[in-house]
């Protein structure tokens, strides 16, 4: 498994289902029936006016299959692709993957686009680029995605032109990684959100960050050491991080622990 998800050469949804088996969430095989299932429906709403077939797979998707936003958004439920495709609920991430695969079933160019703390499509059809809500189907204009960009980063954050360009599946996934990261933290299941860091770190090595979250973690499952050496790898690697002073304090408090254990 994990010298699968070292290759760059990832698909969803294999990968996806894989990630979720190997963390202990869902079993992968009746995910992929079920998604056998969706997939092989969606050819019969292929009509030849491409923008007309966006549409028909919005309607399909949403009203008739009924795939929807997980009240429970944040959990590791909603971030998790094979509870998506059984249940049929999920967040931004889960449902956009999907859409995504079924439009490129039917020959439609939609992408994923990464906003921060939200996932949304990005259409270009018929020489028309359009932005859609994956929660809904429903189109979002400039100042919308403008919105969603402030209510994650705050009001002075401005939508950056990089905001909007697709993502790669590998970014897809790693998107992924970190919603079950945040919701297995959410619900205190420390050993598989470690496990989720050590997965992100073979992938981005030079995120730093997520050893600062993975000795956060770390020191939940009382992996004191472990915790420490993270701590120090940011200071090493991020000395003029904004939080490096509190991250000096973090490591003080932690030797100091150390000391009392022992």
């Amino acid at each position: 498994m994990t010298k699968h998800l070292m290759k760059d050469a990832v698909s969803i949804p294999e990968t996806a289902f894989e990630l979720s088996e190997h963390l202990g969430f869902s079993r992968a095989q009746p995910a992929l029936w079920a998604w056998y299932e969706i997939a092989g429906s969606v050819l019969s709403h292929y009509v030849v006016d491409p923008q007309l077939r966006l549409q028909k797979l919005f309607s399909w998707f949403y009203q008739d299959l009924g795939f929807q936003p997980r009240d429970d958004y944040f959990s590791v439920e909603a971030a998790d692709l094979c509870y998506c495709v059984l249940k049929r609920q999920g967040n931004s991430t889960t449902l956009a993957t999907l859409i995504i695969l079924l439009a490129k079933q039917l020959d439609l160019p939609v992408d994923a686009v990464l906003l921060p703390g939200h996932t949304i499509l990005r259409s270009f059809v018929n020489d028309e680029l359009k932005y859609f809500d994956p929660l809904t189907g429903q189109e979002m204009n400039r100042h919308q995605l403008h919105v969603l960009v402030r209510g994650e980063l705050g009001n002075a954050a401005k939508l950056k032109p990089s905001y909007l360009k697709p993502a790669s599946i590998k970014r897809l996934i790693s998107r992924m990684l970190h919603e079950l990261k945040a919701g297995c933290i959410v619900s205190q299941k420390y050993e598989q959100a470690m496990e989720c860091c050590n997965l992100l770190l073979q992938w981005h090595p030079d995120d730093v960050n997520l050893n600062r979250e993975r000795a956060f973690i770390a020191q939940q499952l009382g992996c004191i050491k472990v915790a420490m050496s993270d701590l120090q790898h940011f200071i090493d690697n991020s000395p003029h991080d904004p939080v490096i002073e509190l991250v000096k304090m973090q490591l003080k408090e932690l030797s100091q622990l150390a000391q009392t254990y022992h």
